[in-house]
C-alpha cells in the first residue's frame, strides 16, 4: 500500500531557488513564453549520419506468413487486417526497412525464438518474477491494450490540442520534479485523455484535472506519495485540498475505478531488448515516444503501434552501422504485430514533425529533459533537425 509523507523527506519545489539548467522551469498555469531556439547540437560521428538509400519497393516488408497457435505473430487480433478510413483493407507489416535476408530459414524458428526472447526480455526488464508466466503476461499485454483505445482524437468543446499540450508539458515538469517513475507519467496522461471524454470539466479546472490524474497514477505506481497540500502548493494554491479530493472522487467514478493501462514504454523496452538495440537507440526512441504524449493525434493509436514506430524512427535517425546479429534480432522483434503500413507511416510523420520543432516550441519540457548527459543528449541530435531527410522515409 502506498505511504504518504513524500514531502517530508524531500522538498516538493522551491520556486524561489535557481532551477537546474537541464530541467525545464516549472511554470505557473498563466505563465507563457515565446518560442526560443534552444538547439545546441552536440558533436556526433558524421559518418553514422550518412543517409541510406532504400529501394521504394522494399522499404516495408510484408508480414510473415507463419503464425503461431496463439496468433501473436503478425496477426494477434481475430481480425488481423486493419481497415483504413476509406474502407480499404490493409495488411500488417514489419518494421524492417532493409529487407529480410534469410527469411525462409527463419520462419521455422520464429515461434520458439520469439517466445524465448520475450521471456528473457520480460525477466531482464523486471516486469515478471517467474518466467513460467512470461508468455501469458505478454499475451495479456497484447490483449488489454485494445480495451483502453480511444476511438477518436476529438476533444470536448472549448478544449484544443494546444491547450492540452500546455497541460501535458506542465505535468511532465511536475512529474520530473517529484522524481516519479516513467510509468506514472504515461498512466497520468492516459487517465487525462479518458477523463476529458468521460466527465464534464471547465477550462478553469483543467489544471486541477491534470494534477488529479497524476495523483491517481502515483497512487497506483509509486511507493511514496506527496501530500495533498504539496500538490496544491505546486498549483500556486489556485485550488484547495477539498476541491482536489472532490474532483479525484469524480474522476474515479467517471472512469469506474478502472486505472489499468499497459504503457507504450513497456512495449518499447520489450521490442528494444529483443532487437538488441543500443542504449542510444533506446534513449532516442524514449524521447520520441514521450513527444507523442504532447500530440493529440496519437491518442487513437495502440501502445504497441507507438512503440514500434518510435523505435523504427530512432534507428533511421541514428543510422548505426548494422551487424548480422543485430539485423536478425530486429527481424525477430519486428515479427510482433505492429499495425498497418498507413498507421505506421502516419505515426512516424507525426513524431518526425514533433521532434523537428521541439526546440522552438513553448512546450519544451521533454526536449530539455532529454538533452542531459544522462540521456546521451538525444534531443539535440543533428539528425532530428533535418526535417526533409526524415520525412523522406515517409514518402
Amino acid at each position: 500500500m502506498a505511504r504518504t509523507g513524500f514531502s517530508d523527506s524531500k522538498p516538493l519545489l522551491d520556486l524561489h531557488k535557481k532551477v537546474d539548467e537541464r530541467r525545464a522551469p516549472l511554470r505557473t498555469w498563466a505563465n507563457a513564453c515565446g518560442p526560443i531556439d534552444r538547439w545546441q547540437p552536440v558533436d556526433v560521428d558524421e559518418s553514422r549520419m550518412a543517409p541510406v538509400k532504400l529501394e521504394p519497393e522494399r522499404r516495408w516488408e510484408r508480414r510473415l506468413s507463419l503464425q503461431t497457435k496463439e496468433g501473436i505473430i503478425m496477426g494477434f487480433h481475430e481480425d488481423s487486417r486493419a481497415h483504413s478510413a476509406d474502407g480499404c483493407v490493409e495488411e500488417p507489416v514489419l518494421l524492417y526497412p532493409h529487407g529480410l535476408q534469410g527469411l525462409h530459414s527463419l520462419q521455422a524458428l520464429v515461434p520458439s525464438l520469439l517466445r524465448h526472447e520475450v521471456e528473457m526480455a520480460l525477466e531482464k526488464l523486471g516486469l515478471i518474477w517467474d518466467r513460467t508466466y512470461a508468455w501469458d503476461v505478454f499475451l495479456d499485454m497484447m490483449r488489454t491494450q485494445t480495451w483502453n483505445a480511444l476511438p477518436t482524437a476529438d476533444l470536448p468543446r472549448h478544449f484544443t490540442d494546444a491547450t492540452r499540450a500546455v497541460l501535458v508539458d506542465w505535468l511532465i515538469q511536475v512529474h520530473e520534479t517529484m522524481h516519479f517513475q516513467e510509468e506514472t507519467l504515461y498512466l497520468a496522461i492516459h487517465l487525462l485523455n479518458c477523463s476529458l471524454r468521460q466527465i464534464k470539466v471547465t477550462t478553469a479546472n483543467l489544471q486541477l484535472l491534470g494534477m488529479v490524474c497524476l495523483f491517481l497514477a502515483a497512487k497506483k505506481e509509486e511507493c511514496l506519495l506527496p501530500e495533498v497540500s504539496g500538490l496544491c502548493y505546486l498549483m500556486d494554491h489556485t485550488y484547495t485540498k477539498h476541491q482536489l479530493l472532490r474532483l479525484e472522487r469524480k474522476v474515479l467514478c467517471g472512469l469506474k475505478f478502472d486505472l489499468s493501462y499497459c504503457p507504450p514504454l513497456h512495449f518499447l523496452l520489450l521490442l528494444a531488448s529483443i532487437a538488441r538495440c543500443s542504449a542510444k537507440v533506446v534513449w532516442m526512441a524514449r524521447y520520441l515516444l514521450e513527444l507523442s504524449l504532447l500530440e493529440g493525434q496519437c491518442v487513437v493509436f495502440l501502445p504497441v503501434h507507438l512503440a514500434g514506430a518510435a523505435l523504427c524512427l530512432s534507428r533511421q535517425v541514428l543510422q548505426e552501422p548494422p551487424t548480422p546479429e543485430g539485423e536478425s534480432a530486429w527481424c525477430l522483434a519486428s515479427s510482433v504485430h505492429v499495425g498497418s503500413e498507413t498507421a505506421l507511416l502516419r505515426i512516424i510523420h507525426i513524431l518526425t514533425n514533433a521532434a523537428a520543432k521541439a526546440h522552438t516550441r513553448e512546450t519544451c519540457a521533454t526536449f530539455i529533459k532529454f538533452s542531459s548527459p544522462e540521456t546521451m543528449h538525444v534531443s539535440r541530435h543533428p539528425g532530428l533537425k533535418k526535417i526533409s531527410a526524415l520525412l523522406g522515409i515517409c514518402t
